[in-house]
């Protein structure tokens, strides 16, 4: 945003503010922070500084240009900003982590799944805890059952879910449960030994 201005269509700026700045504040000083800093600066405030912030909001609430996710960097090349013809494409980039697991390497038995998730479930259980939850149901179930691994899926839906109280939806230890879609997909292994 900084190295091509042109880019935020002059409706956004590139500094970073503690707080959305307000018309009141102009000529008043304020902490600010620009690309190149590593800490927070005072500046007074000019009217250009009353444009929408680049990045809009704090955590997973931080949206670039107040419209999409920071961290979602695949698809929607022609996304625009909300009302506007100014492009989000060149404001995001992506590096998966891409990891290749050889099927027919191993044997498989049919407690092996792949869980495949959206950030709805990840954003609230850890890695061993969705592994244990499965490693525990599935050896519940009737082997030859098949909606075996749809119902893991639905536990694991459930336990990113939680239970409402009276202070919103909580998981295990009164974590706060998942506010984002979940979607669950559990994938068996085993048919990858009948491969060859």
């Amino acid at each position: 945003a900084y190295m091509q201005p042109h880019l935020l269509g002059n409706e956004f700026t590139h500094l970073e503010f503690p707080r959305r700045v307000q018309r009141k504040e102009v000529g008043k000083r304020m902490l600010y922070r620009d690309f190149n800093m590593t800490g927070w600066a005072y500046k007074t405030i000019e009217e250009d500084d009353l444009k929408f912030p680049l990045i809009y909001g704090e955590g997973k609430k931080a949206r670039v240009m107040a419209t999409i996710g920071v961290t979602r960097g695949l698809g929607d090349h022609d996304l625009k900003v909300h009302d506007s013809n100014i492009y989000i494409k060149p404001f995001l980039s992506s590096s998966p982590e891409v990891r290749v697991y050889d099927l027919l390497q191993y044997d498989h038995g049919p407690d092996d799944v792949l869980i495949l998730a959206t950030d709805g479930l990840w954003d609230v259980l850890l890695n061993e805890e969705v592994a244990e939850a499965v490693t525990n149901f599935l050896p519940n179930c009737d082997p030859d059952d098949p909606h075996r691994y749809t119902l893991v899926a639905q536990d694991l839906v459930m336990r990113a879910r939680g239970v409402l109280k009276d202070r919103g939806w909580r998981i295990s230890n009164d974590r706060l449960g998942s506010g984002d879609d979940i979607s669950v997909y559990v994938i068996p292994l085993i048919h990858g030994n009948k491969q060859s």
